[in-house]
């Protein structure tokens, strides 16, 4: 197998991986405020907001030790111990206790900060700048079909229960754990990378190589203080309130929305495994929108502001649906569900169209700003995308945080506001970054 045959091969290895590895965190985000809920126990008081608060919190400080980890260890091992901290913390639940359910939560956010540095400098060093968009591609789509496989498997174990048994909780723990620890496994398969080189290149690399650890170790300060840098420049300042609104609506659709939906009395006995059906349609609204709007990147001649527009009135009809749809109380409900009635005859067709409608926007924001953040820093990608995961993990910690105590309607309200602002932000950044791209280009000509 040639070079080029070797790294599209690594890559497929790493988003199989990380396909594995999500089909299990992921699915184990979803239901996990509802089965703390359901958890008989009297030693146990936790919630599912305040770990998921804690693990996102902890992963934005994180990052400014991560490349450290991964220049000392490598990439590879990275992944693999991040990897067996994220199935212990999924392990957790099989049977859970107040000080392993917080302490996990503390660990898994460093693992989250190392294991995606780790991935983005699996993904560079096995792509060119021809195939970079290519692989970027092949792994966001292997990434998003995570959240089918283990959403499927909730809907068809927890249909018709209306109750969370101790012996429900842990088969499904367990099953999950067990997809993680392969995902894990599977990292082990992926290959160093051999490019083609001539004598003299290849004897330039091999001095070359024996410094490269030294060096990555001793850029990990510089990144660090060029990220702080680039978070005070008024492009930055501008997305960042875009990037804000994705950690408070990821917030939302990977562990609020699933909680409500499971709350709802109205939706009978099949309410606990819509959880599940609300999960894959999140992400045929995730695969749909940035197949087409990541494909558009490359030939919308009309620019970005229009898909980011389009997200947002997804959104804010997927919020007013929500709105009209789920009681207010739902997202804090106890384990019995709520029984307050919302302003429409709950329908769980129209709970479903709105999580797709949530994926699809979602999708609209995130494909825009990973290609603007990429184009108008592009000399400078490593530092500014380390200030766009700080950004949006910090919001979206804030708002796991908040979720145990505000009712549905101000947390749509946040939503709409923060969203409204942020693609305001987004048109300026746009027009900023198009007006000193033809003013470079003319100045190249002249």
């Amino acid at each position: 197998m040639g070079p080029e045959g070797k790294t599209l091969l690594n890559i497929i290895i790493l988003g199989f991986g990380f396909m594995f590895m999500f089909t299990a965190f992921q699915t184990c985000g979803n239901i996990e405020q509802t089965v703390i809920k359901s958890f008989n126990s009297t030693e146990f008081h936790g919630s599912g907001y305040t770990s998921m608060a804690i693990i996102y919190g902890v992963f934005s400080a994180s990052n400014l030790i991560a490349p450290s980890v991964v220049a000392v260890i490598g990439p590879q091992l990275s992944m693999f111990f991040s990897g067996l901290v994220y199935s212990g913390y999924i392990a957790m639940f099989i049977h859970p206790y107040t000080w392993s359910f917080y302490t996990a939560s503390v660990v898994v956010g460093i693992a989250a900060a190392i294991l995606w540095t780790a991935q983005g400098n699996l993904l560079t060093i096995n792509s060119t700048d021809a195939t970079i968009g290519r692989n970027s591609g092949i792994f966001w789509a292997l990434l998003q079909f995570s959240l089918f496989f283990g959403n499927m498997y909730i809907y068809f174990a927890w249909h018709g229960h209306v109750h969370i048994s101790d012996k429900d909780r842990q088969t499904v723990f367990i099953s999950l754990t067990v997809i993680s620890l392969v995902g894990s496994f599977l990292f082990f398969l992926i290959q160093k990378p051999e490019p083609e080189a001539t004598p003299s290149e290849a004897s330039e690399s091999l001095l070359q190589t024996e410094s490269t650890e030294t060096q990555l170790t001793d850029m990990c300060p510089l990144l660090t203080e060029k990220a702080l840098q680039l978070s005070v420049t008024k492009e930055m300042l501008l997305l960042s309130i875009s990037i804000a609104y994705t950690g408070l609506e990821l917030t939302f659709y990977s562990g609020v929305y699933g909680t409500c939906i499971g709350a709802m009395t109205q939706f009978g006995n099949d309410a606990k495994s819509l959880i599940g059906l609300s999960g894959i349609f999140i992400g045929l609204g995730e695969i749909l929108g940035g197949g087409v709007f990541g494909m558009l990147n490359k030939c919308n001649r009309f620019g970005r502001n229009p898909v980011v527009l389009l997200g947002l009135i997804t959104h804010f009809v997927a919020f007013y649906l929500i709105f009209l749809n789920i009681a207010s109380d739902a997202p804090i409900a106890p384990e019995e569900g709520t029984h307050l009635q919302a302003y429409i005859t709950p329908r769980y067709t129209v709970a479903l169209l709105c999580s797709f409608l949530l994926g699809l926007g979602d999708s609209c924001f995130n494909t825009q700003l990973l290609s603007i953040v990429g184009f108008m820093f592009r000399e400078d990608s490593a530092p500014a995308f380390a200030v766009f995961k700080f950004v949006q993990s910090i919001t979206a910690a804030l708002a796991f945080f908040y979720s145990n105590y505000l009712l549905l309607h101000w947390q749509l309200l946040i939503m709409v506001v923060v969203g409204f602002l942020g693609t305001l932000s987004f048109f300026v950044a746009e027009w900023r970054s198009l007006y000193f791209h033809v003013i470079h280009c003319a100045s190249v000509f002249m």
